[in-house]
């Protein structure tokens, strides 16, 4: 076995997504067929995963048709033994299910620590061994590929190792791909998983095994590493770390700890991780945390004002984890702690320079607004420059003049609005599925209709309300829009919540405007 200290060397590792089934095992995710397809392939075709696992046997009907136009889809690429689904053992009517579906490759469920076989089956072990012969030999018969996962191995290891060795001696010589060794309750520690897997590693040098990890003590991708440390070939991940309880492995974390840290190949493309997390993030509605490594929002920021004057000064506060890696860029907050250089920062994005003096004023406005708890964008600060130096020529292309939003039982909310744009009015009507989306449905026909001008795709929308459960507490919004390839956020701040997205939306519209004068207008 190779090195893993051994730079030299890249040994492969097989990477199996389970996003499609034990992710979908989350606490309120649900995958439609149109989804899981589109899922499949952004895994396959734009991460370039080894193998997803996109469903359990004998779900539902809508479950099989799902499998059934991945397995087409999948077929018509060449990419049918990259395609497994969950089977149990239950004579054969998981694979009947499976086969149904067209999916050509089944990961047998059976169980990998005595307590689960007699506790749960009422089964013998030598009973439940010959169930499990009988499945994997149906399955062939059927022309299926075979991996079997050992449910509760973890457990097994621990407490009853005598039955593990059993299980495997007796299925060494079986038609199995892959013996998979699941952490069914999140239990090992990386010194317990090594131990374990090394000494299946060395027991039986023929057979290939898969780790899979769950992170109830947030260890899985310690646990991980820790298996192909100890010479597993394939790991289990799922996107933004879904599943059961705590969840699986990140793919994100545990690919970048993979490559980085253990040297290994896994194939995966890195900058496309996060556009994986962004779409599986979008289809759950399950948020990533901002400071999940990786992928979370605020990860490749900076707020110490020494953290951007260091990276100035030949990167000093920059890892291997660079953001162009994954499809990112690094940012420099805007607060109390940010100090000069972070606004410095910012300041040469936004193509602006400013005076020694001019910066200390403005440094201290974005203190002063911190120190209120209000959050300061990189769009702010153009207007926060104005305020502070009292700039009366600041373009504010675009005014509100007045709107009107009706409200009313079993009718469609309707937004009225007459807006100037570089001193000329322009008034519209339009009807919404909510009194905010009435009035920008109004903006947007303005734009296109009257203006024949693009108008910026709203990519996400937060609320935020202080605790206490005051009625008339303000309501901080913050959008993100696109445009031209880039995202930008504008914030609102009001007692009512669709002011503070008009608020927000308006400085969006000042924002565009300002970069974009030529509107044949």
């Amino acid at each position: 076995m190779s090195d893993p200290g051994d730079k030299t060397v890249r040994r492969r590792i097989e990477i199996l997504d389970t996003t499609l089934r034990d992710g979908e095992q989350t606490s309120g995710v649900s995958f439609n067929a149109r989804e899981k397809l589109s899922i499949a392939r952004l895994l396959l075709e734009e991460l370039h995963v080894s193998r997803i696992e996109i469903a359990s046997a004998r779900v539902s009907p809508g479950e099989q048709q799902a499998i059934r136009r991945i397995a087409e889809w999948a077929a018509a690429r060449g990419y049918t033994d990259r395609v497994e689904a969950l089977g149990f053992i239950d004579g054969g009517v998981s694979l009947d299910w499976i086969g149904e579906a067209g999916c050509r490759v089944v990961n047998l469920l059976a169980k990998g620590s005595r307590k689960h076989c007699e506790g749960q089956l009422r089964r013998t072990p030598a009973q439940h061994l010959a169930d499990v012969r009988a499945t994997i030999d149906m399955a062939v018969e059927r022309g299926m590929k075979v991996n079997l996962y050992l449910e509760d191995w973890s457990n097994g290891m621990l407490h009853s190792p005598d039955y593990v060795y059993a299980m495997l001696d007796a299925l060494a010589d079986a038609p199995v791909m892959r013996f998979m060794c699941p952490d069914t309750l999140g239990i090992l520690d990386p010194y317990d998983t090594e131990r374990f897997c090394r000494d299946l590693v060395s027991r039986y040098p023929g057979l290939h095994f898969d780790f899979h990890a769950h992170n109830d003590y947030d260890l899985a991708v310690a646990n991980t590493a820790a298996a192909v440390r100890a010479g597993f070939q394939g790991v289990h991940v799922t996107v933004n770390g879904l599943g059961e309880r705590a969840g699986n492995a990140p793919l994100s974390s545990t690919v970048a700890v993979l490559h980085d840290r253990l040297h290994c190949d896994t194939g995966i493309d890195e900058t496309k991780i996060y556009l994986a997390s962004r779409t599986v993030e979008t289809h759950t509605g399950v948020r990533i945390p901002a400071n999940r490594p990786i992928v979370g929002e605020s990860v490749f920021t900076q707020c110490a004002g020494i953290h951007a004057d260091g990276d100035n000064k030949n990167h000093l506060y920059y890892n291997e984890l660079l953001p162009e890696r994954f499809g990112r860029v690094r940012e420099y907050a805007l607060g109390k702690t940010s100090g000069k250089a972070n606004i410095l920062k910012n300041l040469e994005q936004l193509g602006i320079e400013l005076d020694e003096a001019s910066m200390v004023k403005v440094t201290q406005r974005v203190v002063e607004l911190s120190d209120k708890k209000e959050q300061v964008t990189a769009e702010d600060l153009p207007y926060i420059i104005a305020d502070v130096l009292r700039n009366d020529q600041a373009e504010t292309p675009v005014r509100i003049l007045n709107y009107s939003l009706s409200l009313a039982q079993g009718l469609r909310p309707v937004a009225t609005l007459k807006i100037e744009i570089h001193g000329r009015e322009y008034e519209q009507t339009s009807v919404g599925d909510g009194q905010y989306d009435a009035f920008v449905r109004a903006l947007r026909q303005i734009y296109k209709q009257q203006l024949s001008s693009k108008f910026p795709m709203l990519r996400d929308y937060t609320v935020s309300i202080p605790p206490g459960g005051r009625t008339d507490a303000f309501v901080q919004t913050i959008i993100t829009w696109e445009m031209d390839g880039r995202e930008f956020k504008t914030r609102g701040l009001d007692a009512d919540q669709t002011e503070a997205a008009i608020k927000a939306t308006i400085k969006m519209l000042n924002i565009i405007e300002t970069n974009h004068k030529d509107h044949g207008i």
